[in-house]
């Protein structure tokens, strides 16, 4: 049943008296009034709407019936029902036979309104329902497994279907907290006119979370793809809703109630390794990115030490020209391939082979084998 309150009931007497030329009074189901054209009512109990309410029924008061109830005034009283559940009165002051013939049309005014704040007070509630979900979900062991999984059942959620944490961040660190609130919540509902089964959270004032369903392809060696395609379309639908420029950033997609945790931790480090490895880029994926991504938890401790050592000296002793570890990049990013690489950097393949020795030299590592090579690389993604 609606909770008929005081600013809904005033509501209800400014729209229908920009109407009619009465005065309109509401009432709550104690005959109260909440609402009416002339303020210094509020408060008071209306006695045609106590008679209203106890009869279920449209009462009339005229002068005469009026000098037998303490404080009444004439005029129309007609009850209001919200999906068949008493919630009130409205009244329209003034001779019942000058008032009655707007009596049908307040009531039905006055219900329509009541309708949509109750249609609106269930969708927060929905919407709400869902973002708290959302945030259980992503806090490992905060909820139980059982209670998450009745709760997705309500939802309709089916855990079977794989799916993927995508990060929508605010990246401009000028906007204040209340703004970026604000953005968060025109993105959102701009996400749910793209997507109605996308459940949402705002976890921070500049953050939200969005579980997306991805079933990747059959294929594997379209996952790249497949993933860049999916942040592209929630890229173009959120950027509707804002003012602000964001970064996504989109995680493995796993099944299972313990994979939306493990799939936000993958995007929370997927954004990261995005930025630092290009600060103008706005869009990451993990499966473009899977490699330093999965490294990146070795970010710190002696694994991480060990394998940053042999690149430490490169730079160490390349520090003057850049020459060397500009050469090692090129060299990986065009997959270890000699006259690709010599051409990309404009100098002679001699000019490369003789460059390559002298890392393998200052790092003592041979890139002729496959383990060196790899140890290099790893360590150049960790950087």
């Amino acid at each position: 049943m609606i909770n008929l309150e005081t600013p809904l009931a005033q509501e209800i007497v400014q729209r229908t008296m920009q109407i009619i030329p009465f005065n309109v009074n509401v009432m709550d189901v104690r005959g109260v009034i909440l609402g009416s054209g002339n303020p210094s009512r509020i408060g008071e109990l209306h006695a045609g709407a106590r008679l209203a309410l106890a009869q279920s029924r449209a009462v009339e008061l005229d002068t005469a019936l009026t000098r037998t109830l303490q404080g009444a005034r004439p005029g129309v009283n007609l009850p209001l029902t919200v999906r068949g559940q008493p919630c009130g009165v409205v009244g329209i002051t003034g001779n019942p036979d000058e008032v009655r013939q707007f009596g049908e049309l307040v009531r039905v005014m006055a219900e329509m309104i009541l309708e949509q704040a109750q249609l609106v007070s269930e969708l927060q509630h929905e919407k709400r329902y869902r973002e708290e979900f959302v945030d259980q979900l992503i806090k490992q062991g905060a909820t139980s497994r059982a209670d998450l999984e009745i709760w997705g059942s309500r939802l309709g959620v089916d855990f079977r279907v794989p799916r993927s944490v995508v990060i929508l961040e605010l990246i401009d660190e000028a906007v204040s907290p209340d703004f970026a609130m604000a953005e968060l919540q025109r993105c959102q509902q701009q996400l749910a006119r793209y997507d109605p089964e996308l459940l949402m959270a705002a976890v921070s004032p500049r953050e939200l979370v969005i579980l997306k369903e991805l079933v990747p392809p059959e294929d594997e060696r379209n996952l790249a793809a497949f993933g860049q395609e999916q942040l592209f379309a929630l890229d173009a639908a959120a950027r509707q809703g804002l003012k602000t420029p964001a970064a996504l950033s989109l995680g493995v997609a796993l099944a299972g109630i313990e994979g939306v945790p493990l799939s936000y931790q993958c995007a929370q480090r997927t954004f990261r390794v995005g930025r630092t490895r290009n600060r103008l880029a706005r869009l990451f994926s993990y499966y473009n990115l899977s490699f330093p991504v999965l490294l990146s938890a070795l970010g710190s401790g002696w694994q991480a030490e060990q394998l940053l050592q042999p690149l430490k000296r490169l730079q160490d002793r390349d520090r003057r020209s850049g020459s060397l570890c500009q050469t090692l990049g090129a060299w990986f990013s065009e997959d270890c391939q000699a006259e690709r690489t010599a051409r990309k950097l404009g100098i002679h393949r001699n000019t490369l082979d003789y460059r390559l020795r002298q890392i393998s030299e200052i790092t003592g590592l041979d890139l002729g084998r496959m383990n060196d090579r790899l140890m290099l690389y790893a360590a150049l993604q960790l950087e």
